[in-house]
């Protein structure tokens, strides 16, 4: 039985010490937002925060985040600044990978409020968007630094 604390809820979690973060959090506890993308951690469609910092959660062993504090997109309650600059700014087009990205950015932002683009781009590299909407991902990663301002 591990214990973490999921968008600020303490959880208890029975399954295998070796189960990916991902399919606790999708299968065991029902938050869909984290995508199963590629499965090596290589897309980014799985990030999410653990203590703060962006991990990839289909390669995340449920043990190596016991008594940490997990927090999914859902955990951003709808209303984070990133949130409602990828709506203001039309970022999504298929929106598969977007709360991966979003995940990423949250973690930049928290570490470098004010980043700069080539920051941006620095942090964003490992999160893949297939439609292509780098541009609005940096934009948006922009307006949010400056409403957090």
């Amino acid at each position: 039985m591990a214990k973490l604390v999921v968008n600020g809820e303490t959880r208890r979690v029975d399954a295998p010490g070796d189960m990916p973060l991902l399919w606790v959090l999708r299968d065991l506890l029902d938050l869909k937002g984290a995508k199963y993308g590629c499965g090596i951690g290589q897309c980014g469609a799985c990030t999410v925060l653990v203590d703060g910092g962006a991990v990839r959660s289909c390669i995340t062993p449920l043990e190596a985040v016991a008594g940490s504090e997990v927090t999914t997109i859902e955990g951003l309650g709808g209303d984070h600044p990133l949130q409602k600059a990828w709506i203001a700014l039309q970022v999504p087009q298929c929106g598969y990978c977007q709360p991966g990205q979003i995940m990423q950015a949250a973690a930049l932002l928290a570490e470098t409020p004010q980043p700069t683009d080539a920051e941006i781009d620095t942090a964003m590299a490992g999160n893949l968007c297939r439609c292509g909407t780098y541009l609005r991902i940096r934009a948006a990663i922009r307006a949010a630094a400056g409403a957090a301002a």
